[in-house]
């Protein structure tokens, strides 16, 4: 360790700050730090800062993240990004690190990392009170965790794209608890369950007799937002003839109820989330291209469960937390094997899936522990329910030797039929690692640990 006194400056900062040396080791923290993530320097000083905040064996830009420390000492300027940061207690923190060069009289150089938590407190994640959270580590998580708060800190239209399940109206939630609206209501409406007939009502409100059976005036969801933020969920479901009405009131921030002569203003966030491709639907002239203009101002793809199956452990946590443990028996968890046997299903209905997955399995297992005797089983009942749903598909061929016994009279296991069908579309493609990718719908990345688990390398 050199000869340099860095405690005294250090202690200058009022954020979590650390000094790395050019070798990835922590040369000294500062007392904030300390507090901030609960350990003492003698803890972390000396240590790897990968091993430290990540849990890591090697550098985190080797494990696919962004890495300010590389990009420093290659001579680049100070950058900022997302990091997961775990604490003394283990804990996953979710951390904006901003590097600085430093350089000593003698021309040595460090890096600087000064932290700043973008969530102090995991209930800031949090829909309500006892609502869910949004969790994961993986680099493509923590690249949607920067957009949302990128666009938190803008007065811009958000555009959520991504499939069915991705958990587009949390990311939404997100938004407007870090955004300068947080005080202010948090609106959502599925587009899918309005008619055109029923839109105005709902959204613009109505007064008293106004049609038939109106009885009373009816506040619409505009003026309930005003101030704060109006979800729009999967408005890529919307009639023609809504677009149109929802576009005069995005562009003025004026309407009239339904029956109503006064104009009124009001100050809403629009968020829309969609698991379309609306420039698609553009083309099929289905949306309208001024509205989507006007609502893809920021865009931010949810990511699928299947790119970012490194997280199923926290959210299994997760979603296991907020159920009721067994009477008398301890909070329900899932072993480590059942987690691996869940990371070869490719989970279509993706975070959904996996909640109703768990919830079944929770309640059938008749303990505390989910084993993969309970995955098979519910997935298996899954797979039935899904069937008639599914388009018919070629049959796999025979693998030649299968990576566990199976018994003649036995049916084969999930992982052994996503095995045989990989090898079925490795013989279709000739090997084209990306078509076949493709075709399973996930991540190259997730295809090659796949073919390396079921030794097809």
């Amino acid at each position: 360790m050199p000869d340099i006194d860095f405690a005294s400056w250090l202690e200058t900062h009022d954020q979590p700050f650390a000094v790395i040396d050019e070798g990835f080791r922590i040369l000294a923290v500062n007392r904030a730090y300390e507090i901030a993530y609960h350990v003492h320097a003698s803890d972390v000083v000396g240590r790897y800062c990968y091993q430290v905040s990540h849990h890591h064996d090697h550098p985190c830009f080797e494990h696919g993240e962004e890495c300010p420390h590389r990009q420093l000492f290659q001579g680049e300027t100070p950058q900022s990004c997302l990091h997961t940061h775990f604490d003394g207690h283990g804990a996953a923190r979710w951390v904006r690190v901003t590097g600085h060069r430093l350089t000593a009289r003698t021309g040595t150089t460090f890096l600087g990392e000064g932290m700043c938590e973008i969530a102090a407190q995991d209930q800031d994640l949090q829909t309500s009170p006892d609502g869910p959270r949004m969790v994961g580590h993986t680099p493509i998580f923590l690249a949607m965790v920067e957009r949302l708060e990128r666009a938190a800190t803008t007065a811009s239209p958000v555009l959520i794209q991504g499939e069915t399940g991705t958990g587009k109206e949390l990311a939404a939630a997100f938004i407007h608890r870090h955004s300068t609206r947080r005080d202010r209501p948090f609106i959502c409406l599925d587009c899918t369950t309005l008619t055109e007939s029923l839109f105005e009502s709902e959204v613009f409100g109505h007064e008293r007799g106004a049609f038939t059976g109106s009885v009373n005036s009816r506040t619409g969801l505009f003026e309930l937002a005003d101030g704060g933020t109006l979800f729009l969920d999967e408005i890529g479901e919307m009639p023609l003839a809504t677009q149109a009405k929802l576009l005069r009131v995005l562009e003025t921030n004026e309407f009239r109820r339904v029956g109503g002569e006064a104009t009124r203003r009001v100050d809403v966030r629009v968020v829309c989330a969609t698991n379309r491709s609306l420039w698609d639907c553009v083309h099929a002239n289905t949306f309208r291209k001024d509205l989507y203009y006007r609502i893809a101002c920021f865009t931010i793809h949810a990511p699928p469960l299947r790119e970012r199956l490194d997280d199923l452990p926290l959210l299994a946590a997760e979603i296991l937390h907020g159920l009721p443990p067994p009477t008398g028996g301890r909070p329900i968890t899932v072993t480590p094997k059942a987690i691996a046997l869940l990371a070869s299903h490719t989970f279509p209905g993706n975070i959904r899936e996996l909640k109703n997955l768990l919830q079944v399995a929770a309640a059938t297992c008749a303990c505390d522990r989910i084993d993969t005797g309970a995955i098979e089983q519910v997935v298996a009942r899954f797979e039935a329910w899904r069937a008639p749903l599914d388009p018919p598909r070629r049959p796999a061929a025979p693998a030649a030797a299968p990576p566990t016994a199976v018994g003649p009279g036995d049916p084969p296991s999930i992982a052994e039929v996503e095995r045989r069908y990989i090898t079925e579309l490795l013989d279709r493609y000739h090997g084209h690692r990306k078509r076949v990718a493709d075709a399973l719908g996930i991540s190259e990345r997730t295809l090659y640990r796949r073919l390396k688990d079921y030794g097809l390398r």
